[in-house]
């Protein structure tokens, strides 16, 4: 299938690993120039993006940025990608509700919804002027907001309501706007030696490929192992693309048969 992508330019935040480097990298294969931007940047971005910039992406001036050379490089912006998120597992605490601080809420929701407002605000004018398209990466924590640290759930259930307002304002002007929600991913917040799964894994006492092995059972997935990034990657390519020109304002989860409702 041709996905009619080949010439578009696209900004993706987290760009350096996971999801974000899993999309960076179906994107170029499709003919998109990509601006790939994370705090850190790493050999497999830099291996992949046209444009790399580092930035910090939990503050306004990190964003800008970001979209600044977006416009210098590549004269504007098609596609944007919000895909940061989630936060530094070994800054984050697993403590309930009345032990987890105010600096903890700021830094969640600075990275997990504030990052997406001023990235997507800096790059409107331009995807307005191209009849773009905007993906916000998500979670199914919007759904289940026990679960994860406090802050998480609450800042991705607001990202996807942001998602929601902006179809709702944009979509008439001619840019479509999407939220993709997944479950677990096997990224390094899952698999690595400092991730949160290492953490919930240590909880529960047991050892980390343990775990991991056990979620689906645990969490009653229809699926009998987790996400992939590419797995992700693949359905945000499908969404951005001309095939699915008429998909607006969704919010669509990939979770392996996590979440029970409709």
């Amino acid at each position: 299938m041709d996905l009619h992508l080949a010439g578009k330019t696209a900004v993706v935040t987290g760009a350096s690993r996971g999801i974000g480097l899993a999309v960076t990298e179906a994107f170029t294969k499709e003919g998109v120039r990509v601006v790939g931007a994370a705090r850190t940047v790493t050999p497999e971005l830099n291996a992949s993006a046209a444009v790399v910039v580092s930035a910090d992406l939990s503050t306004r001036g990190g964003t800008e940025a970001v979209v600044a050379a977006a416009m210098t490089e590549l004269g504007g912006v098609d596609i944007l990608v919000n895909n940061v998120g989630a936060g530094d597992a070994n800054s984050l605490s697993l403590a309930g509700f009345l032990d987890v601080d105010d600096e903890q809420w700021h830094r969640l929701f600075d990275l997990n919804l504030f990052s997406a407002v001023w990235t997507t605000r800096a790059a409107l004018p331009s995807l307005l002027a191209r009849g773009g398209v905007i993906v916000n990466i998500s979670s199914i924590n919007s759904r289940v907001p026990a679960t994860g640290p406090v802050g998480y759930s609450e800042a991705k259930a607001a990202l996807t309501a942001f998602g929601k307002r902006l179809s709702e304002e944009f979509g008439p002007q001619g840019v479509r706007v999407n939220t993709v929600s997944p479950g677990v991913v096997g990224t390094a917040l899952w698999r690595g030696p400092d991730g949160i799964g290492a953490q919930l894994a240590a909880t529960h006492g047991l050892g980390q490929e343990e775990f991991l092995s056990a979620l689906p059972e645990q969490f009653g997935m229809a699926s009998p192992r987790i996400t992939e990034p590419e797995e992700v990657a693949a359905l945000v390519t499908f969404i951005v693309s001309a095939a699915a020109t008429n998909i607006v304002g969704s919010d669509i989860v990939i979770d392996g048969g996590t979440i029970k409702t409709s």
